[in-house]
């Protein structure tokens, strides 16, 4: 049988944070074009494992090892594995004042673009940054605000899917992008990413979400259960069934 090598490959995988055991032998493929759900609750390491996929200095790897098209990144700083196409939604996105949304965005595809060897242009700029924003219902003044300054809890969410749109990764790992969205802005979100997804079909998704309720719109390919620092379930969308019936405890 054909095996399509994957994109991302995690294997026994564990962290640490100031001498502190987060995760412990987490293993698990994502291939291009997936969908995976880490679910779990408060504290159990979705956030941990996101923040060690990414890079984040502070989280180090005791033990296993991270592949990225069958190359070993356990060593790659964040912003390296940014450029190899690597984004991660922030659970909750830093204000950053004095720079606005729109003068963020035109650097970090600027420099995207000069990382690939392509020639950025304004007007290739500008297109995306308008379709990202219409695409998570934002108004075009949205650009000129400072970053996250002022921001409500669903316009940080979107804001985040806009960068998404703009930057279209490889691999974009969403941490409770689900998290202060009301009803609205929750189906906008998710009809979001559905809408980036089809644009760029080989790019694979991970979300880490407490609840199911985003899976009434996307529909995932894994879904991994974490507790106490390690995977205890792995399955399809039976398992989420199975936690909405009995909770994570059951």
């Amino acid at each position: 049988m054909y095996m399509i090598n994957p994109l991302l490959s995690i294997k026994n995988l564990s962290v640490s944070l100031a001498q502190k055991k987060l995760l412990t032998n987490i293993s698990m493929t994502i291939a291009p074009g997936s969908t995976t759900v880490v679910m779990g609750p408060n504290g159990s390491g979705k956030s941990s494992l996101a923040l060690s996929i990414m890079g984040h200095p502070k989280y180090i790897i005791t033990q296993g090892v991270i592949h990225f098209n069958n190359k070993q990144i356990n060593a790659l700083s964040a912003e390296e594995r940014a450029n190899l196409g690597f984004f991660l939604s922030l659970q909750n996105p830093l204000e950053i004042d004095g720079v606005t949304f729109k003068q963020f965005m035109r650097q970090a595809l600027a420099t995207q673009q000069e990382k690939q060897g392509k020639q950025p242009t304004l007007q290739d700029f500008i297109k995306r940054f308008n379709d990202a924003l219409a695409l998570v219902d934002l108004d075009q003044s949205f650009g000129s605000r400072a970053i996250n300054v002022g921001f409500s809890g669903g316009e940080k969410k979107k804001a985040e899917i806009a960068q998404m749109a703009i930057l279209q990764p490889k691999l974009a790992i969403l941490d409770e992008i689900d998290s202060g969205l009301d009803i609205d802005a929750l189906k906008t979100v998710c009809q979001a990413i559905v809408a980036i997804k089809k644009q760029n079909p080989e790019m694979a998704i991970i979300i880490i979400t407490h609840y199911a309720r985003m899976l009434n719109y996307i529909h995932p390919d894994n879904v991994h259960i974490l507790q106490n620092g390690s995977i205890v379930r792995s399955g399809g969308m039976e398992v989420v069934h199975d936690i909405e019936t009995s909770g994570y405890k059951g």
